[in-house]
């Protein structure tokens, strides 16, 4: 049985809302059966991070849903049966031949060179469905190719053709009434990913310009296999379509009742599918939201298939900090299992989950990761002694978990910073990163590496994939012995007052109050007087000493946080480093 009641103030988020509203929305609609939500994707090259909205968004609210006792479906329907519209920059395994089989279906293109799959679009959505696995995304998987190949929308297909005119009035009403050129925005972040394309064509033609009139139907070509044809005429009572093919000449007569080899135009498509799978929810990218787009003339043309458009809100931009515009059709596009090799997948989830779909956000893949992590722990730290605001919790809630259960976490999530420093000084040396992470709190040692994964290894590949080599960390073979005679009495007192207190001080938290402690003591205050207590020249002395720290030890001004960089050096380092 169900439960109907409403969610608690801890749940009031955009998510249980917009479930509050599907659940509403369902029972009017088709009570007692399933609720179904969906989404679309094509997989027309790497399905990034943008399109990922178009997965978690419905995932997020079916998954709230479940957690009430529903039945949910989540459906994904792969775009497969798109025409390959161009060869996207920088996929492994291509190059320019590829452009030949512009026009084909994606499932008919040939994957990249050394590629396990049979075809294109099995190439890229497989890494999809890997990621969504790890994501803790359930869903059921609707191959278009399969559907329209196998002839399961035939008798929508014949419907359509049969009512060829009304959907036609339709189009005509927006083909009229270009919608006004809207002012560029400038994009707020270094990325902006038009998370829109993850979902058919939305440039697509709408079947309009025909020899015979209008027609929402498009066969691909028998000879070359590409959809540059043009419908010449119908019979409603023979189902018999002619074709030519525009690039080839080719000219083929079809009954349609029995011919599966094309399929419909995008804005009949679309709104085909929500009335045959009774779609309840679906969101929207914003090219598919403007007025006369996909989204909103098919809310009009559902109802020739005797259907209702969905509930959909329309999602906003998800920005990547460090690198340029994305689009699927560019290179370095970064995907779900891009992110998934440098976060933990709560934190993704987190990252759509937390904001709502017409806001905007962006994933980190530069140094503001480290901040992003600090963020995370600084919630579960809350989370945990039941200071949280409600809809952080609930963020949360739906960040670790689904109503499957709790994802796996790492056991003992230390700081991400510091893994990442540990990851930059050893280079990934699994026996110095041990001995580093044991003497970080020797009172509760890390006595092996598996606990503090798998964040140990996002960190290392953050480093390892993201962080620039002369960005790196690379520690003194031998003391910089000209820079240490030039020392004057006071940097010379500095260092004598750090290495005295290394052994009393070596852990996490003790060579913090050391390293922040010395300039205090040498200009005459307790090592643990507060900021409050002490003069504004602290704040400089403490910089001008951990500069020279950094100068002695790795030849910079800056680099990873002191006190981690001592632990990874270890003390006999040190002090032979610092002149001891």
């Amino acid at each position: 049985m169900a439960d109907s009641s409403a969610p608690s103030a801890q749940q009031a988020d955009w998510v249980s809302r917009y479930a509050d509203d599907v659940i509403a929305e369902s029972e009017r609609r088709a009570p007692g059966k399933p609720v179904v939500v969906a989404s679309g994707l094509s997989p027309s090259g790497p399905i990034h991070l943008g399109n990922l909205r178009e997965v978690m968004t419905p995932h997020l609210v079916a998954d709230e849903i479940r957690r009430r006792g529903y039945e949910v479906r989540h459906l994904i329907s792969w775009d497969d049966y798109d025409r390959y519209r161009k060869v996207p920059n920088g996929v492994p395994g291509t190059d320019t031949s590829w452009a030949e089989h512009i026009g084909k279906p994606l499932t008919s293109v040939p994957a990249p060179a050394g590629s396990a799959y049979p075809n294109w679009a099995e190439h890229f959505k497989a890494a999809m469905v890997e990621a969504l696995a790890e994501l803790g995304v359930e869903f059921d998987g609707i191959s278009q190719t399969a559907q329209y190949t196998s002839g399961v929308y035939r008798e929508q297909i014949l419907h359509a053709m049969k009512h060829r005119g009304d959907i036609d009035a339709i189009l005509e009403q927006y083909r009229t009434k270009k919608a006004p050129a809207k002012k560029q925005q400038k994009p707020q972040d270094e990325a902006e990913v038009e998370a829109a394309e993850g979902s058919g064509a939305a440039s697509e033609d709408d079947g309009s310009g025909g020899a015979g009139g209008y027609y929402p139907y498009k066969p691909f070509c028998g000879q070359c296999g590409k959809d540059l044809t043009t419908v010449t005429s119908y019979d409603d009572e023979t189902t018999e379509l002619a074709y030519t093919c525009t690039l080839d000449g080719y000219t083929e007569i079809v009954r349609l009742s029995e011919f599966n080899r094309g399929k419909l135009v995008w804005k009949v498509d679309w709104p085909m599918r929500w009335a045959y799978e009774g779609v309840i929810f679906e969101p929207s990218g914003v090219d598919h939201s403007s007025p006369g787009s996909s989204f909103q003339v098919g809310g009009q043309i559902v109802g020739i298939f005797g259907g209702e458009r969905p509930i959909g809100p329309m999602y906003a931009f998800v920005g990547i900090s460090g690198m340029a515009k994305m689009s699927s059709s560019k290179g370095g596009v970064p995907t779900p299992g891009d992110a998934l090799e440098i976060m933990e997948p709560q934190i993704l989830r987190w990252l759509y989950a937390r904001r709502r779909p017409n806001q905007s956000f962006k994933i980190a893949f530069d140094q503001e990761i480290q901040r992003l992590y600090d963020e995370w722990d600084k919630l579960a730290g809350k989370v945990a002694e039941g200071s949280v605001l409600p809809a952080d919790a609930a963020a949360y809630s739906r960040a670790v978990g689904t109503a499957a259960g709790e994802l796996p976490r790492t056991d003992r999530p230390l700081p991400y910073r510091t893994l990442a420093s540990v990851a930059d000084v050893t280079a990934g040396d699994a026996e110095q990163t041990l001995r580093i992470l044991t003497e970080l709190d020797p009172e509760n040692p890390v006595t092996d590496l598996s606990v503090v994964r798998p964040r140990l290894d996002k960190a290392e590949t953050w480093i390892t994939k993201y962080v620039p080599a002369e960005s790196r960390t690379v520690v003194r073979s031998e003391p910089d012995t000209d820079a240490l005679a030039a020392l004057d009495e006071d940097s010379r007192k500095s260092l004598r007052l750090l290495l005295d207190g290394l052994d009393s001080h070596w852990s996490l938290d003790g060579l913090t109050h050391l390293v922040y402690g010395v300039p205090k003591v040498q200009a005459g205050f307790p090592a643990d007087a507060t900021a409050k207590e002490l003069p504004a020249e602290i704040k400089v002395a403490q910089r001008t000493f951990f500069a020279l720290l950094y100068h002695l030890l790795v030849g910079r001004d800056t680099g990873p946080r002191l006190p981690t960089l001592l632990l990874a050096v270890g003390a006999e380092r040190v002090r032979k480093l610092l002149g001891a």
